[in-house]
């Protein structure tokens, strides 16, 4: 199923390096453009491809370039998670972190669902808190920490660093890690251990699995 992220460049009719040059062209040539954004990104590898044939992740890799050699004082980004798989997330956060704050000196605004991704960009956070289409409420932009504390002590949830892969992984409720981090008010732990029980379940269906 195609995934239409960015309609407006799924009906450019060109090339990629096209719509660079037609977009961004101010800073399409400019050397530190390409190093911090085109090249970790890998859309030099795709500027002789037709728009309207990439896949979603490719565009929406692509729109995100484009967004980024767009000047502005601020920069939104509404879920630049999407359409890319794990690895590709951390490498567009260190993408708009080196490009608009260490580079451009600016700020970036974003909405993002993806809890190592928006731990990768985050400076602050602002929890948005209510009733859903009634009212909300936003709060003061507040510590990374607190901020994601705040928001899944709502949730009742708590989350630590899966010691295998390094995502967060939702503790199981009521296991002794879920108490214990609750206990201390901290519901959003990335060094955590394993939970023993937890863990003599996976490596029990690791071993059943083969």
């Amino acid at each position: 199923k195609r995934q239409h992220y960015a309609p407006r460049f799924r009906k450019f009719a060109g090339t990629v390096g096209d719509l660079f040059e037609r977009a961004v062209q101010g800073v399409v040539a400019d050397r530190f453009y390409r190093l911090l954004v085109l090249r970790p990104l890998q859309l030099e590898a795709l500027e002789r491809l037709d728009v309207r044939t990439l896949s979603g992740g490719e565009l929406q890799r692509v729109a995100i370039a484009v967004c980024l050699g767009t000047p502005a004082s601020v920069y939104l980004f509404d879920e630049p998670s999407a359409g890319l798989d794990c690895e590709q997330r951390v490498v567009v956060s260190k993408v708009i972190r080196r490009w608009v704050v260490d580079h451009m000196r600016k700020t970036a605004f974003v909405i993002e669902h993806d809890f190592v991704m928006a731990a990768a960009l985050s400076d602050r956070t602002i929890v948005f808190s209510g009733r859903p289409g009634v009212e909300c409420t936003a709060s003061a932009p507040r510590p990374m920490a607190d901020g994601f504390n705040a928001f899944l002590e709502s949730l009742d949830v708590t989350f630590r660093r899966d010691p295998a892969n390094y995502r967060p992984r939702i503790n199981k409720r009521g296991s002794a890690k879920d108490r214990e981090q609750k206990a201390a008010g901290a519901y959003f732990i990335f060094d955590a251990d394993e939970d023993p029980a937890e863990a003599a379940e996976r490596k029990a269906a690791e071993k059943e699995g083969g």
